[in-house]
């Protein structure tokens, strides 16, 4: 599939050399500081079913061109109604749930202003490595709005209801460094480092067993909804799944026989 505002490639990390199984999607609109339109949206959740079926890619990297990461929403486009605003905003949602539902593991690489909308798509991801020239913020209440394309739900899980009021409350702007601190990203690192530090993660997460990667995903967004007793079910159900796959099978020889399993996700 040909796109306009992305770009999409298949590359390979260091601890799978031989295998092009990291899809790297780079939001591609640097002269707008990849400010998210209709098009940037529906190209995300195009290339999000293209990679959903292609068994070879086994870990994602979203990151943006330029600058940023991305700015946030498109407001030249705003709708001018009320109809229009709620196409707009569920069609994001739509988009985001399926970044943080989809089964293989997603990394965004936050290469500057991780704003509003942007920081909400981040959000979305599993797991979150910032430049140290990064910044984050939620600035919808300045202009009257809300982070509504889930922003204002994920957030309270990753840093705490705390800290996710005093972030879209007043709409202040942190630096990486403050991000770390409070645990918004898992990881940051010099501007040179960040390609090969989000490429190695995902290297890692890519030689990881498929089946258990996805269940674990699922049990963890449900585990600040369900009752211990609910999870503790899920979890039985998944480990029984792991036991019957083909890929545990593989995961205990490679172990024995000191070698890096080659999953197949069966």
């Amino acid at each position: 599939m040909e796109y306009k505002v992305i770009s999409y490639t298949k590359e390979a990390s260091f601890l799978t050399p031989e295998e092009e199984n990291i899809a790297v999607i780079t939001l591609n609109r640097p002269d707008v500081l990849n400010a998210l339109n209709t098009e940037i949206l529906q190209e995300l959740d195009n290339v999000m079913e293209e990679i959903k079926k292609d068994d070879k890619v086994r870990a994602v990297v979203i990151t943006g061109a330029g600058r940023a990461f991305s700015a946030g929403a498109d407001l030249s486009e705003a709708p001018p109604d009320e109809a229009g605003m709620r196409k707009r905003i569920e069609f994001g949602q739509k988009v985001y749930d399926k970044i943080e539902d989809f089964e293989k593991p997603v990394i965004a690489a936050i290469n500057g202003y991780a704003i509003a909308g942007g920081l909400e798509l981040a959000l979305a991801c599993d797991m979150r490595i910032a430049s140290e020239k990064a910044q984050f913020g939620f600035v919808e209440t300045n202009v009257g709005l809300i982070p509504s394309w889930g922003g204002v739900m994920r957030l309270p899980k990753v840093v705490g209801r705390g800290r996710a009021a005093e972030l879209i409350l007043t709409a202040q702007r942190i630096d990486a460094k403050e991000a770390d601190r409070i645990g918004l990203v898992n990881k940051v690192v010099s501007p040179d480092e960040l390609k090969s530090t989000a490429m190695w993660t995902a290297g890692t997460l890519a030689t990881k067993a498929p089946i258990a990667v996805k269940l674990s995903k699922k049990i963890m967004a449900k585990a600040l909804e369900v009752s211990r007793e609910d999870g503790n079910k899920m979890m039985t159900d998944a480990g029984v799944t792991c036991l019957k796959s083909e890929d545990i099978i593989e995961g205990v020889s490679a172990m024995f026989e000191k070698r890096t399993p080659k999953f197949q996700g069966k």
